[in-house]
């Protein structure tokens, strides 16, 4: 098991065969799909540059819990499972015997993401905005988000694609920059749900909801693997339809949350404005 958990923390850094050029695009299209969804969350990054670093330790942080902790995680349900059933049962219960896993990989990274939260939070006494918790999540969850697609892209052009993948397999041919552009906008809602939690003195309650929702997400593979096992369908398309669906719902409620109107001390409303907060 150290051996896959090694081979997994190099290939985000290591990319054999892999030119320099290929490199920049897969980092260029990696920033640019993070860019494009925290444009509509608008966090003050150039207001409170601590955001940054709040970025780059989650990015780090939730990387180090995917090695350390999930894949071992998931190893031990894997063989907890497999030594009360055999791979007959499991294939036949895959739509059971999946959840513990999908469950493993959402709390794990929605745990990880959250610690700089976390710090933030108790560092401002507890006390901050509910649209600042919101922007804190938002640039946690794009950090990593980030930081595997470019991991991700990285790997697609590895394995040798080009232009003419699109023409030649259509949908299939872009599938994965599509699937990397809903995940990026995934990990950034669900992890500032998380920060409005946090912010509300419900960190918990919405970091189990969190990563409920992340299982979810990952449990569309699980369905599409059985229904390919079981029956030979191969939905890609139906999958990744399914991811952005569910990307796109959850980004939605989070940005209805961003961007409410919300009562003064007068019980007037107000508009939504820049998240503030303690600057440092």
């Amino acid at each position: 098991m150290w051996e896959q958990m090694m081979a997994f923390l190099k290939s985000f850094f290591i990319y054999p065969g892999l030119n320099w050029d290929m490199m920049l695009i897969a980092i260029g299209l990696a920033l640019a799909f993070g860019a494009i969804w925290l444009c509509a969350h608008w966090p003050p990054l150039f207001k409170k540059y601590w955001l940054w670093a709040v970025a780059v330790v989650s990015a780090f942080l939730a990387l180090a819990a995917v090695v350390f902790v999930q894949i071992p995680l998931q190893t031990w349900a894997s063989q907890a499972i497999g030594h009360f059933w055999s791979d007959e049962t499991v294939l036949d219960w895959l739509l059971l015997a999946g959840i513990p896993a999908v469950l493993i990989s959402g709390l794990v990274q929605e745990g990880a993401k959250m610690v700089p939260m976390v710090a933030w939070w108790w560092r401002s006494g507890r006390n901050i905005d509910p649209r600042l918790g919101l922007a804190i999540g938002a640039i946690a969850g794009a950090a990593f988000g980030i930081f595997e697609a470019f991991w991700a892209h990285g790997r697609i052009f590895a394995a040798g694609w080009t232009l003419n993948a699109i023409q030649t397999d259509g949908f299939t041919g872009i599938a994965g920059f599509w699937e990397r552009f809903f995940a990026v906008g995934f990990h950034i809602a669900v992890s500032a749900l998380v920060g409005y939690g946090l912010a509300k003195g419900k960190g918990w309650q919405f970091y189990l909801i969190a990563g409920v929702l992340h299982g979810l997400l990952n449990y569309g593979a699980v369905v599409f693997q059985y229904a390919y096992l079981k029956n030979g369908f191969y939905g890609l398309v139906q999958l990744e339809v399914y991811a952005a669906v569910l990307a796109v719902i959850v980004s939605a409620i989070v940005l209805l949350l961003r961007w409410q109107k919300r009562g003064d001390e007068n019980g007037e409303t107000v508009e939504a404005a820049e998240p503030t907060g303690i600057d440092i």
